[in-house]
């Protein structure tokens, strides 16, 4: 539903405490005057880029977390929760109230009851409002970008790597199962045995690095390893038993048909891995398509997209872009990264990569469980 439906069903006196928000100067006894003053003022561009730009950080994660929902209605369980992960650094451990933060956005006529007996306990974000928010919020993100107008010296491109990887994995294993210690990790010289036959190279895990949250694996492996044995481990193409690692039947189908993993199902697979410690993780990447389509700097897209993200234990925000996000994005194979003599390190999210990080929704309860063994 889009605004004007959701303002006829609501009540005078709603409508009167949304339209003080935005300063409407109307009779507050006429009801038909009440929805169109609201309608009228909302829908002036000028209105919603000055909210976006006054909005506090909690209340742009807050809604940055429902813009990306395909699904329609939320339940007040749901909204308290998104607030709750909202909560700004400095409130944590102190007072901070979510529902203040869900009853502001039902004051502004961003959220409304539904009308329904069926949905009268859900709520809703109108349609048009969160399309328009969304292009709100992409110019005022855009404007603090900094654009290439040339192409960069050089760039990484992965595009279709990592399931030839995969691949080559599987065939790696299909020649003899692989010996693993008594925590169950293969051996240092055996991964980086492996690492060497795969098309991208990757350093050992330093010692002092302390590595959790990010796969059942990513303790001991690199990054793109570490999800390479991760995605054979939950799709069945592997099995851990006792000492050693092998090949399942259907490992053994896929590496001897020639078949390879679609980038979706790879998409798919790492934002359920990586939601744990990114819960917005799915906005994240629909901001990078939306904004980074031309080569832009990671230092003005972190400026950007690290006020979205929180910390994860001694991972900042900009750790959790710089070193886990985006090196995976393009490991997928849905951006690129490249070298600039002006500009330094920058970023653009490929054709591929827009179309499958637009094309893809996954509920937000959807991750993985890295306790399965």
């Amino acid at each position: 539903m889009n605004l004007a439906e959701m303002l006829n069903y609501t009540d005078i006196q709603e409508l009167g405490r949304i339209a003080r928000s935005y300063n409407c100067e109307c009779s507050t006894h006429s009801k038909n005057e009440l929805i169109q003053s609201i309608l009228s003022t909302v829908g002036r561009q000028r209105v919603l880029d000055e909210l976006v730009a006054g909005m506090e950080k909690a209340d742009i994660q807050f809604l940055n977390s429902l813009l990306f929902e395909e699904r329609k209605a939320f339940s007040l369980e749901d909204l308290m929760a998104r607030a709750n992960n909202s909560r700004p650094e400095e409130k944590e451990g102190g007072e901070w109230n979510p529902r203040e933060l869900v009853t502001r956005f039902k004051q502004r006529g961003w959220l409304f009851n539904g009308y329904s007996r069926d949905t009268q306990y859900l709520f809703q974000v109108p349609d048009d409002l969160k399309r328009r928010f969304t292009e709100a919020l992409e110019r005022h993100f855009a404007g603090r970008l900094d654009y290439l107008e040339t192409m960069p010296r050089v760039y990484r491109d992965e595009q279709n790597r990592l399931a030839e990887d995969i691949r080559t994995f599987l065939m790696n294993l299909m020649q003899s199962p692989l010996p693993v210690n008594a925590e169950g990790f293969l051996y240092k010289k055996q991964v980086q045995q492996i690492i060497g036959q795969l098309s991208v190279q990757e350093e050992p895990v330093a010692k002092t690095a302390w590595r959790f949250g990010y796969g059942r694996r990513y303790r001991e492996y690199p990054i793109r390893f570490s999800f390479i044995y991760d995605y054979c481990f939950y799709h069945g193409y592997l099995q851990e038993e006792g000492t050693e690692v092998s090949l399942t039947p259907a490992g053994r189908e896929l590496a001897a048909s020639g078949g390879r993993e679609t980038v979706k199902d790879l998409y798919t697979f790492w934002l359920r891995l990586y939601r744990e410690p990114v819960p917005n993780l799915q906005a994240l990447a629909h901001w990078l398509s939306r904004l980074a389509e031309r080569w832009v700097t990671a230092e003005s897209a972190a400026q950007v997209l690290c006020p979205l993200i929180k910390p994860y234990y001694y991972d900042t925000p900009r750790d959790i872009l710089e070193s886990r996000v985006l090196p995976m994005l393009m490991h997928l194979g849905l951006v690129r990264i490249g070298a600039d003599d002006g500009a330094g390190t920058v970023i653009q999210v490929s054709a591929l990569g827009k179309s499958v990080i637009q094309g893809t929704w996954l509920p937000e309860e959807d991750k993985l469980d890295l306790e399965c063994k």
